[in-house]
């Protein structure tokens, strides 16, 4: 039923660490930031006159060790993403589906069809013996079962096409609806 050149590849857990990483990497803004000292508004004179006051020289006020002077070599807004090739990427999220499925925390069910209830919803998960898990679904999924799912604590439900290695690492189960394998395995292709 299931793909084997998909679902039943030997797992590369170093792959999978890269992947996560990249994606991780993707997410951070990077918008930190601190003045430097050309950027600190105040006077650029002298403090005050080089020689007879027996104090310490010094020039501008804007330097880093005074009170509200600029940082030397502080941080700067940048990006912290960086290219991962498709090939990688690709093995990475069939990794983890392979993982899954050889650890036996694969589920495959028939359909979506709930009536709308957490409790019921709740009790079926249970019954399977299912704790964190997440739900792989398609464009035609039952509206009662995202409503039903959404008050369910470590209950995460994700469309095919944002399926990821992340998410499927970070949930000890994996729930596929059955008319969704083919979307899944399309694009793994």
């Amino acid at each position: 039923m299931l793909d084997d050149s998909i679902f039943g590849i030997s797992p590369r857990p170093d792959i999978m660490a890269r992947v996560v990483r990249w994606q991780l990497a993707k997410r951070r803004l990077g918008n930190h930031s601190v003045k430097t000292r050309g950027e600190i508004k105040m006077t650029t004179a002298k403090m005050y006159k080089q020689k007879g006051t027996g104090k310490a020289r010094h020039g501008s006020g804007s330097v880093s060790q005074f009170r509200g002077g600029g940082m030397a070599h502080g941080p700067v807004v940048h990006s912290h993403s960086f290219k991962l090739n498709k090939k990688i990427r690709k093995l990475g999220l069939k990794s983890a589906l392979s993982d899954k499925a050889k650890l036996g925390k694969l589920i495959v069910l028939d359909g979506s069809k709930c009536d709308g209830k957490t409790s019921s919803l709740k009790k079926n998960l249970d019954s399977m013996g299912v704790g964190k898990v997440l739900v792989i679904t398609g464009s035609d999924v039952d509206k009662n079962f995202i409503k039903a799912a959404n008050n369910i604590k470590n209950l995460d439900v994700l469309s095919y096409e944002g399926i990821n290695v992340y998410d499927i690492v970070k949930k000890e189960n994996l729930i596929i609806i059955d008319n969704v394998i083919k979307f899944v395995e399309e694009r793994l292709s």
